[in-house]
């Protein structure tokens, strides 16, 4: 699977975990020059706390465009070191 914004591949992995139709890529897979530290946090009832990266290509930002659970909760601990994508990022094979 792959994680693609403006014809950047973003993430590539075969690996990825789907929960509530969302891909998570492993954090190996991240091409993280694309990868900005946001402090934009949310709540999940079952997930936990997560956090965000915006995404910066040629220029243009996508802020807040990718998150990942830094701890889940013990109900999502098969996500835990993995980012999932959305705000226009395609997942594609």
């Amino acid at each position: 699977m792959k994680a693609v914004w403006k014809n950047t591949i973003l993430a590539e992995s075969d690996e990825t975990i789907v929960v509530e139709n969302n891909h998570y890529f492993p954090a190996d897979s991240l091409n993280t020059i694309y990868f900005v530290s946001s402090d934009t946090t949310s709540h999940c009832s079952w997930k936990g706390e997560a956090s965000y990266y915006s995404i910066v290509v040629e220029g243009e930002l996508n802020k807040d465009a990718a998150w990942y659970y830094p701890e889940p909760r013990e109900a999502a601990k098969e996500i835990k070191n993995c980012v999932a994508f959305w705000r226009g990022i395609e997942i594609v094979e």
